[in-house]
């Protein structure tokens, strides 16, 4: 595989299992609570952890079930229902948010992993084939597709005239899309029939 081809690869592999982090980037833009810069610093964590875990896979595989990792799920599950809980304390004190930035940046980081669980299984398959060069290669375009997917959200989100309504919609639509993908992160690892099985041999 030719650098080009590895390129072509690349971002066609970070487009296909990323589309959905548009959404949840918009609407981490649209809330007023977020600061642009909580939102990158925790999009790029997210992505990086998403990446060594699947550079990482064989041994993580060994180590904990999909099941278990699917406990993730409750990340975005519990950020959710804080959204729809303090809605009424959106325009609160500044200052509260600016200490707990750090907090924020490890919560977008976090929706992003549970969001990704299924990228590890995808991409650790094409980086255990990958000599390293094309590794190198995969973690650079990865890097700067984060940094065109945040912005693109963030276009989104302040354009002149399509900014208003999207941040109408973020707002009101992200809690209930961070709950969707808890549950379907809950559901699709397996977590949910794991503990059901769980509960009736308890």
């Amino acid at each position: 595989m030719d650098h080009l081809t590895g390129l072509g690869v690349a971002i066609a592999l970070f487009a296909s299992t990323n589309i959905d982090d548009i959404v949840v980037l918009i609407g981490f833009f649209s809330d007023p609570r977020y600061r642009p810069r909580q939102i990158v610093i925790g999009q790029f964590l997210g992505i990086a952890v998403l990446v060594l875990a699947s550079l990482a896979g064989a041994l993580l595989s060994l180590v904990a079930a999909p099941a278990l990792l699917g406990l993730l799920g409750l990340v975005p599950i519990g950020l959710g229902l804080r959204h729809l809980l303090s809605r009424r304390d959106d325009d609160g004190d500044e200052a509260a948010a600016g200490t707990a930035s750090a907090g924020k940046a490890l919560a977008v980081a976090g929706v992003t992993v549970a969001n990704g669980g299924d990228n590890i299984g995808i991409y650790t398959p094409v980086f255990a084939t990958s000599p390293a060069p094309r590794l190198v290669l995969f973690v650079a375009v990865f890097a700067v597709m984060v940094a065109l997917w945040l912005g693109l959200a963030h276009w989104l989100v302040h354009h002149p005239a399509l900014g208003a309504p999207i941040r109408r919609i973020g707002r009101v639509a992200t809690p209930f899309v961070l709950i969707g993908i808890g549950v379907m992160v809950l559901v699709e690892a397996g977590t949910v029939a794991w503990v059901a099985e769980w509960a009736v041999r308890g």
